[in-house]
């Protein structure tokens, strides 16, 4: 059974920064990508940023700049280090694990509320 635990949520003036982390545990045969997606209310969950196990990264366009996704391999650990925070990225954050267990795997985490206060 895999696991993924968030952390690093709160609340945030605009223009702060906030760091999540997230770390996958139980058995994982092969992580393709990991990343954070967001759900604002009334919105539909959207991509903020993903990794791959090379290194490769994947932003929306409406974070690029600043925010930054990081992963340590040796942890199983993504992290998501959120800088110049808006209003508007106030949302649920949900850790994305997609992995070959043995056969593709999509697992999300419980999500972690970032509220930025204008």
């Amino acid at each position: 059974q895999v696991q993924l635990v968030e952390s690093g949520g709160g609340l945030v003036q605009a223009g702060g920064s906030l760091r999540l982390s997230c770390t996958a545990s139980g058995t994982i045969f092969g992580i393709i990508t990991m990343g954070w997606y967001r759900q604002a209310p009334g919105k539909q969950r959207e991509l903020v940023a993903t990794t791959t196990s090379s290194g490769s990264t994947n932003y929306a366009d409406s974070v690029k700049g600043r925010f930054t996704i990081s992963r340590d391999n040796a942890k199983n650990t993504v992290y998501l280090q959120m800088n110049s925070v808006k209003p508007e990225d106030t949302a649920v954050y949900y850790c994305h694990l997609a992995a070959t267990n043995p056969i593709l795997s999509i697992y999300w985490g419980q999500g972690t509320q970032v509220t930025v206060s204008s």
